[in-house]
């Protein structure tokens, strides 16, 4: 089975120790960090597996399942993406994104919990509220949102990614189809996000919902408070419209792609050595190739950095909205396809276009035997969970 050179675990082995004893962690960063370092380890159990022609043995170590992890979210993600397969609808879908400007994310640095729920509901209202006027859609729509917290060079960026069917259902029960290529205006939603968000952060504020810490500490200061928003009143906040999916297919790709993606895949780690980081990262300042690049970071900066992304426990980082909520999503989706008069077949993508998400890098199939390509592999024996003994080095 393909393993990269080096491993988030390899990192928080060698280097996580003392940056343990130098640094306060949270209680969600602190099992964080013991389960990336004990998945498919010993630690967690596991099993025996032989092959059922040749006789080929391997042992297979328990997955820890943090969303944290990135060996866990593989099966994770695909799990979820078939679960969706059945809520998608033959029509064109669309992908925005709205980010929080850089003094709200400072703030929200001190206050994730807080400030992620109104990034959450503020987008939310937006997108119903310009879709359901008449100058621009006239319908009720459906959505989920999926919060990303990183940049490509692991720094506080938070963002939510929208994906949405282009249209929805009018006052009288009938679909309404947005312009081909086209959702809703993009400068008309950044205002209203900007509004409400800054509504709602001023109502936490007044309600001493709101920390300060650092060179933020100034901003506990009601009138200080009040100052440092009067700029972000002018602002362009970035809400940005991506080129449309197309059909459901590739908004299937895309939840395979984003849904549970955690902010550094082991496969970007270039280099681990004297306690310096190397991965790679793509800075989207730049067109073209050249926005490719590597950096390198010293061991405590760069777990830093990928642990401000753990969220609070318990916190859900996918969400549906509208007409897609939990509570409207069964009758909702019955409706449109009725309306769409598309027969079922239709409405679901190939199987091939997700089947790759089942396989590990190596493209191989995990039930077949390594050694002789033929037989499959039978589990044999299930291995107990072992207290590892503590690292002398």
């Amino acid at each position: 089975m393909y393993r990269p050179a080096f491993e988030l675990a390899d990192i928080l082995r060698q280097s996580g120790p003392a940056y343990r004893q130098n640094h306060g962690l949270t209680r969600e960063q602190d099992r964080a960090v013991d389960a990336i370092l004990n998945c498919r380890t010993a630690a967690l159990g596991g099993h025996v597996e032989e092959c059922c022609q040749c006789a080929f043995t391997r042992i297979s170590y328990n997955s820890c399942r943090n969303r944290n992890c990135p060996k866990c979210q593989s099966s994770a993600r695909t799990k979820w993406v078939e679960a969706r397969q059945t809520e998608l609808l033959p029509v064109e879908y669309f992908h925005v994104v709205f980010t929080l400007p850089e003094p709200i994310a400072r703030i929200a640095y001190y206050n994730r919990k807080e400030v992620y729920n109104m990034l959450f509901r503020a987008t939310a209202e937006t997108l119903a509220t310009i879709a359901r006027d008449p100058q621009h859609l006239g319908a009720e729509i459906g959505f989920f949102a999926v919060l990303h917290t990183w940049g490509q060079n692991l720094l506080h960026h938070p963002h939510l990614h929208c994906v949405v069917p282009g249209g929805g259902l009018s006052p009288d029960e009938n679909w309404v189809s947005c312009r081909p290529g086209f959702f809703l205006p993009v400068r008309v939603l950044s205002r209203l996000f900007r509004r409400l968000f800054l509504k709602r952060l001023e109502a936490a504020f007044r309600k001493g919902k709101l920390s300060f810490f650092g060179d933020l500490a100034g901003l506990r200061d009601p009138a200080e408070f009040l100052r440092s928003l009067e700029p972000l009143k002018e602002s362009e906040w970035v809400v940005y419209a991506k080129a449309p999916f197309g059909g459901p297919s590739q908004a299937l790709d895309y939840l395979g792609r984003y849904t549970h993606r955690v902010a550094l895949s082991n496969e970007r780690l270039l280099d681990v050595k004297d306690g310096r980081v190397t991965f790679q990262w793509k800075d989207y300042r730049v067109k073209g190739r050249q926005k490719s690049k590597v950096m390198t970071l010293d061991s405590d900066e760069f777990i830093r950095r990928f642990l401000i992304h753990v969220l609070p426990r318990g916190f859900q980082r996918i969400r549906f909205f509208g007409s897609l909520s939990n509570r409207n999503r069964k009758v909702t989706l019955a409706t449109c396809r009725r309306l769409l008069a598309g027969p079922m077949a239709d409405l679901l993508p190939d199987p091939g276009s997700y089947q790759t998400l089942r396989l590990p890098a190596d493209r191989q199939s995990i039930r077949l035997c390594p050694s002789c390509g033929k037989g499959e592999m039978v589990r044999i024996l299930t291995l107990a969970p072992t207290r590892l003994p503590p690292d002398s080095s």
